[in-house]
């Protein structure tokens, strides 16, 4: 399919079909996508929860109590239910073992290029850190360009899906003891197929024109 295609047919899949679910070979995919995604440095900040069983998935409902019960069906039906958790923090060590991780994939043809890389990611962590201190808020950052890679991505596998800020985080991240973890959950993807009287699927995709989203100079 053409990516313009794709991004013409996905869209925010408001209804999921209950009695379909994502093979083992697309969520094998799926975890791919959530693991090779793109982030600043390559500091990969995160964590991501597939809620699949019944169980799992009344932990993310019980976050949607109350001001947010409208979305209480859509994980109920959804096949596998992904949260997209940041780092509460970046710690050197964190950081010592991505650099090793680099190194042993082959990365740095010398020592010298190594500790490159590592003074240049430790001086932006540290920049958020210390001097900006928006630390959390450049993780989650972070999170999102995840988020737009696992939607894409999805789409092209023939997965619906559906981002999801009406959650209550701070039960989601008790309910999975997120904070224990040195995890804070960031956002919410539903995935798995549409029910074909989804409103949402027949509606025009509304974009601004490119003249007004694009300068090319």
């Amino acid at each position: 399919m053409d990516l313009v295609d794709v991004l013409h047919t996905r869209y925010a899949t408001k209804k999921f079909d209950p009695s379909k679910t994502i093979s083992d070979e697309k969520i094998n995919q799926i975890k791919e996508l959530l693991r090779l995604s793109p982030s600043s440095v390559n500091i990969q900040p995160w964590h991501f929860i597939i809620a699949k069983s019944p169980d799992a998935k009344q932990k993310v409902i019980n976050a949607t109590s109350g001001t947010y019960s409208f979305n209480e069906q859509k994980i109920h039906d959804a096949s596998h239910v992904v949260i997209l958790c940041g780092k509460t923090e970046l710690p050197d060590e964190y950081l010592s073992h991505l650099l090793e991780l680099e190194d042993k994939a082959g990365r740095y043809a010398s020592v010298e290029l190594k500790e490159q890389n590592h003074m240049a990611r430790t001086f932006f962590v540290n920049l958020h850190k210390n001097q900006f201190t928006d630390l959390n808020h450049w993780i989650e950052k972070q999170v999102y360009l995840n988020m737009g890679t696992l939607l894409l991505g999805a789409a092209v596998i023939g997965v619906d899906a559906l981002p999801m800020e009406g959650i209550d985080f701070s039960i989601l991240n008790e309910q999975f003891e997120l904070a224990e973890q040195g995890l804070n959950a960031v956002a919410v993807v539903c995935l798995g197929y549409k029910q074909e009287d989804d409103f949402n699927a027949a509606l025009p995709k509304v974009r601004r024109p490119q003249s007004e989203v694009v300068t090319e100079l």
